[in-house]
């Protein structure tokens, strides 16, 4: 089979594995983006410096303070979630009633400030985070080599996902969260607290940004222009799915990494922009995405 299509199955299979973690990637940040605007309607356009201040908080722990891949995991997110708390306490909220224009252009210029202040500080180049001990090394699958470490990124980026799917879809906090956005003054009058409930549900997003930003420093080097790199890709993915819906930003982070490790293998120079394509057909045929809920 292999040979009809004139392709090696170590050529096939590695470009389908490049895809699944740059899905699992655009899954986690389309996620945190879908919880914000879904939950909140903000159009996050800081999302990618949040991402790369995760990678950036991890690097940090490990060279100044010490502190390893592990700890850095769980208490990465928490740092960046705290800055995102301080930027939604301090200037998101007092956008809220208006034009999503609003809040969109805020979260671009607080972007470009973040991005501007790390570049200057430490240019254009990469910085190396090494991968844990416990992760070094591979399997050999015998069709093709599966480095430890970019299972574990597949995998972990899985079940944080669904996590979160279950914990807005399926749980009682969920159903407070999506009736404060529908019915604020209702859920106030139950005695529930809207305003924290929006400060803390836009922590949660940016810190799964900055969770994705810890997982992404072992395999690419961290840079303060790394989040620029990518998240217009994750906007696309987010259009794709559906805004706000959480499960479409699942799925279609996923089958897009895997459609562009195709692409990479079948027709290289169509690679960058395949996504891009599968968006225009999308909003052509269902303008909602593919997840989305018809208005």
């Amino acid at each position: 089979m292999f040979e009809l299509i004139g392709i090696s199955p170590q050529a096939l299979f590695g470009q389908l594995l490049l895809g699944l973690i740059n899905g699992a990637f655009y899954a986690l940040l389309s996620l945190g983006l879908a919880v914000i605007f879904g939950m909140l309607n903000i159009v996050n356009f800081a999302h990618g410096a949040l991402y790369m201040m995760g990678a950036f908080c991890a690097w940090f722990m490990l060279n100044y303070a010490g502190i390893g891949y592990w700890p850095a995991l769980i208490l990465a997110p928490l740092v960046i979630g705290l800055f995102g708390v301080i930027i939604e306490r301090t200037m998101l909220q007092r956008l809220a009633g208006l034009d999503h224009l609003y809040g969109l252009l805020l979260t671009f210029g607080v972007a470009l400030i973040v991005q501007g202040v790390f570049q200057n500080y430490f240019g254009s180049s990469g910085l190396p985070y090494a991968i844990p001990d416990l992760l070094k090394g591979g399997q050999n699958l015998g069709f093709m080599y599966l480095p430890n470490y970019r299972a574990w990124v597949i995998v972990f980026s899985l079940a944080v996902c669904l996590a979160t799917w279950f914990l807005i879809e399926k749980t009682k906090l969920g159903a407070y969260l999506r009736a404060a956005t529908e019915n604020p003054t209702l859920v106030r009058a139950f005695g529930i607290n809207v305003p924290l409930l929006i400060t803390l549900t836009y922590g949660f997003g940016v810190a799964l940004a900055a969770l994705a930003g810890v997982l992404a420093a072992p395999i690419n080097q961290v840079r303060p222009l790394m989040g620029a790199d990518f998240i217009i890709v994750v906007f696309a993915v987010v259009v794709i799915g559906g805004m706000g819906s959480i499960m479409g930003s699942i799925v279609t982070g996923f089958a897009l990494g895997l459609i562009e490790g195709l692409t990479k293998v079948f027709y290289p120079e169509a690679s960058n922009t395949v996504v891009f394509v599968i968006m225009a057909i999308v909003l052509l045929i269902k303008p909602a995405g593919l997840f989305g809920r018809n208005v």
